[in-house]
């Protein structure tokens, strides 16, 4: 379950953002990520489905001044669900079925706005092992 990723080139990326309504936290809306996330692996993660493996992450409130960030345009708690597809016409095809739709209207209760985006993957790399130093 907490597993490293490994993402083949050419993998899809949805980013989705749900901004929480004023007093919910992480806590009330771990129950119903836990069980979207569930219908997604256990259901779209083979080859028809298309589903290689995702990430949820936290707005944690820091923000990079050193990168090109508008500080001024600072958000809302939010959470950002991030998964990765073989093709985006299969995380379509998953996101039409009745049983996801009900599991994420059920999480969508707890947000005021709530927007998915894709992105196609055009780079990857790791740091390239050196020696070791003596």
């Amino acid at each position: 379950m907490f597993m490293p990723l490994e993402i083949p080139f050419g993998a899809v990326m949805l980013y989705n953002v749900l901004k929480l309504k004023k007093g919910i936290t992480q806590d009330d809306v771990e129950l119903a990520i836990g069980e979207m996330c569930n219908v997604v692996k256990n259901t779209y993660g083979d080859e028809a489905g298309g589903f290689i493996g995702g990430q949820v992450f936290r707005f944690n409130g820091f923000i990079s001044e050193e990168g090109s960030f508008d500080t001024s345009q600072l958000t809302d708690d939010h959470i950002a669900i991030v998964t990765y597809w073989e093709s985006f016409e299969q995380h379509e095809r998953s996101h039409a079925d009745h049983t996801f739709k009900e599991k994420f209207q059920n999480l969508a209760e707890y947000c005021t706005d709530t927007y998915e985006i894709g992105y196609e993957m055009l780079w990857q790399g790791e740091p390239e092992e050196t020696p070791e130093k003596s």
